[in-house]
């Protein structure tokens, strides 16, 4: 039997959208009953190249989206979760992207660091939402290769795109631009280390 989840609907458009990029408190406003909710970690950091193989990507940060009934005046702690640093040098890594909560409502997990050599980071996930979406992984890098043919892998997407491409002989690998996306891996010919990991973002839709 197939498996069927039922979300409420409502009418009209939300009277604001507010967008959170830094731990806070949220209150409700006056005029607000409903709120959709999409809570995004951290994505991971980027790997770094060493003299033979070059660095996955790291994996996006995963994302709850929740529709709750709320009361004005209501207060939530908003935790964003920070992207994890990119790898330098000769290392075997790179840092974790943080977790992101919405109160005990909604939380996302970040996306890994790069675990070992040529490997991509996994995406995190969110929990206690309606929807809990993962973030991609991060792509593997070339360590088939050497010199001038070797590449670092992208950057996972996460919920709103943009991740970076990794870097290459030729070309410089791209900071990620979308909230929660992982940071991209490098070559050692541009430059010997990583792209940090997008911070995470809660995003709030307020309707009447």
């Amino acid at each position: 039997m197939a498996r069927v989840i039922q979300t409420p609907i409502f009418g009209g458009a939300p009277r604001r959208v507010t967008t959170i990029l830094g731990s806070s408190t949220y209150t409700v406003p006056d005029d607000i009953s409903v709120l959709r909710i999409f809570c995004t970690a951290g994505g991971g950091g980027g790997g770094s190249h060493n003299t033979d193989d070059a660095q996955g990507g790291g994996g996006a940060g995963g994302t709850a989206i929740k529709l709750l009934n709320v009361t004005p005046g209501t207060q939530y702690y908003c935790t964003i979760g920070g992207g994890g640093a990119g790898g330098s040098g000769n290392t075997n890594g790179s840092a974790q992207g943080g977790t992101s909560s919405f109160g005990s409502v909604c939380s996302a997990t970040g996306g890994s660091g790069v675990p070992t050599w040529g490997a991509g980071g996994r995406g995190g996930v969110g929990s206690g939402g309606d929807l809990n979406l993962y973030g991609s992984d991060g792509h593997t890098g070339n360590i088939d290769g050497s010199g001038n043919s070797e590449a670092g892998g992208n950057g996972g997407d996460s919920y709103w795109n943009g991740a970076g491409s990794g870097g290459t002989h030729w070309r410089q690998r791209q900071d990620p631009q979308g909230w929660g996306c992982g940071g991209s891996g490098s070559h050692a010919t541009t430059a010997n280390n990583g792209t940090n990991g997008k911070q995470g973002a809660i995003v709030i839709e307020e309707y009447q």
